[in-house]
C-alpha cells in the first residue's frame, strides 16, 4: 500500500486505539467518510468504537459484520459499515450503500479496500497494522481514496 504521505502513529493498547478514534472524532465534519483498512484483528472495530464515542454515541458500537451497516445517533449521525462479507464494489452498490456517501453524518467503513474504486476522493483512509506485540498497532492516516499497491 502506498501510504508515504500519511501521518503515522503507534498505539500500544486497545484503550490507546480507542482514544485515537475518540480524539479524531472531534475534528470531523458532517459528510466525513472514513475508510478503515487492515487485516483481521488490526483494531478497525476498536477505532470505530472510539470514533462513535467521540461523536457522543452512548450505546454500544458493535461490529456490523452480519448486518453490513448499523446507524447510530450522536452529535451527528454515525454510520458504521463492515464489508468483510462483501466481495467488491458491485455488491456494495447493489445494496444501495453508496447513498451513505451523501448523507449528513460520519460514514465509517471497515474493509474499505473492497470498494476502493468507488470511494470519493475526500475519503480519509486509515491503515491499521498489528505489530509484534499483539496489543500494539501502527496507524497511518491519509487523505483520499485508498491506493492499494500490494
Amino acid at each position: 500500500m502506498n501510504v508515504a504521505d500519511g501521518k503515522k502513529i503507534v498505539t500500544y493498547s486497545r484503550d490507546e486505539t480507542f482514544q485515537f478514534g475518540f480524539d479524531l472524532a472531534s475534528g470531523l465534519k458532517s459528510r466525513a467518510i472514513i475508510a478503515l483498512i487492515g487485516p483481521l484483528g488490526a483494531g478497525k472495530t476498536t477505532l470505530a468504537q472510539g470514533l462513535g464515542a467521540g461523536l457522543g454515541i452512548t450505546e454500544p458500537i458493535t461490529s456490523p459484520a452480519f448486518n453490513y451497516l448499523l446507524e447510530y445517533s450522536g452529535r451527528m449521525p454515525f454510520y458504521h459499515a463492515d464489508l468483510y462479507r462483501i466481495e467488491n464494489a458491485s455488491q456494495f452498490l447493489a445494496l444501495g450503500f453508496d447513498e451513505y456517501f451523501d448523507r449528513e453524518g460520519v460514514f465509517v467503513i471497515e474493509w474499505a479496500e473492497r470498494i476502493a474504486d468507488i470511494l470519493p476522493p475526500e475519503t480519509i483512509q486509515i491503515y491499521l497494522r498489528p505489530l509484534r506485540d499483539e496489543d500494539a498497532r501502527e496507524i497511518i492516516v491519509c487523505k483520499g481514496a485508498p491506493r492499494i499497491d500490494d
